[in-house]
């Protein structure tokens, strides 16, 4: 075991994290956020006065004169700001570098990654086709291959980074300070969990079914996120998986209330979202069964206490 251990090496003060916190997810929104600024500016004052937003779902620019794909990748942005933030910071607060928060050694295992977006792609297309195939009406083809070339670029260069930030800051960079800081592995993929969920709670699809609705998918995710990241010893699995939900979800299926507003294949009518909860748990539980079968997990890991004499295991 590395990743988690690789974090006792007595520079997880709680200041320290709490910097890099703030550096990432308010510095880096800040500097992040400022093209948007200057875009929603523009717009406004081409139109001739207040604009006044969408009250439903702040992530749909459409009434500025955005068009859905420029609104994607200015809304990318400040995140992608906060991943070159924070891992600019690991050095000079805790003497680690990138690959070190990923899996706590030297080398990323991008196979892993690939793997867990692989699968999680075609659970979710296999999805996506059996919700078509029952309830085909719900479904608008909205096609359009001028809009669908940039957003494709969009979702393959930028929406990894934005991903990544989210596995970095959450399953690697809090996850390896949890661990330093309790021993305890259940801590490390339950906290980052709930802090996970709750950061979404702004997100536009709480607002339109409801916090205890939309709120358990959010945080159902991040404790699949965790339990990944706490078998496989590092968080390229729940990189790629995290990735693979949002492209996909980018490229092929939006909605109103979604906070990805994109020129997608298909636009959903309607969104059953207690019945995506369940099929959420299905598919990730399919997941684990598959990973747990190629990457042979043992799920006596959950026990195990964080301790500098398991980096040798």
């Amino acid at each position: 075991m590395k990743h988690l251990e690789r974090a006792l090496d007595g520079q997880n003060q709680f200041w320290k994290y709490l910097v890099n916190f703030l550096a990432a997810f308010i510095g880096g929104n800040l500097v992040g956020s400022i093209p948007l600024v200057i875009v929603i500016i523009v717009k406004t004052i081409e139109a001739g006065g207040a604009i006044t937003p969408n009250p439903d779902n702040y992530a749909d620019l459409t009434v500025f004169g955005i068009t859905a794909n420029l609104s994607l990748f200015l809304m990318m942005l400040p995140l992608v700001a906060g991943l070159f933030t924070c891992i600019a910071l690991l050095r000079p607060l805790h003497n680690r570098n990138f690959a070190e928060v990923v899996n706590g050694t030297k080398q990323i295992r991008w196979q892993r990654v690939f793997t867990g977006f692989g699968i999680w792609f075609l659970l979710y297309a296999l999805y996506l086709g059996i919700s078509y195939a029952f309830n085909p009406d719900n479904f608008v083809f909205q096609f359009e291959i001028s809009a669908f070339i940039p957003l494709l670029l969009i979702s393959i260069f930028i929406m990894p980074l934005q991903t990544t930030f989210e596995e970095l800051m959450f399953r690697g960079y809090l996850g390896q300070g949890i661990g330093a800081w309790t021993r305890n592995r259940w801590l490390v993929m339950i906290i980052p969990a709930l802090l996970f969920g709750l950061m979404h709670s702004a997100n536009p699809e709480v607002k339109e079914y409801g916090f205890w609705v939309a709120m358990p998918q959010y945080i159902l995710f991040g404790l699949v996120f965790g339990l990944t990241t706490v078998l496989d010893d590092g968080i390229e699995i729940s990189m790629g998986v995290h990735a693979a939900n949002n492209i996909f979800a980018a490229l092929f299926i939006t909605n109103k209330s979604s906070v990805l507003q994109t020129p997608a294949v298909f636009n959903q009518q309607t969104v059953d979202a207690k019945m995506e909860t369940l099929a959420l748990l299905f598919m990730s539980v399919v997941l684990i069964v598959a990973l747990t079968i190629i990457y042979h997990w043992d799920f006596k890991t959950l026990n195990k206490k964080v301790e500098k004499t398991q980096i040798q295991s």
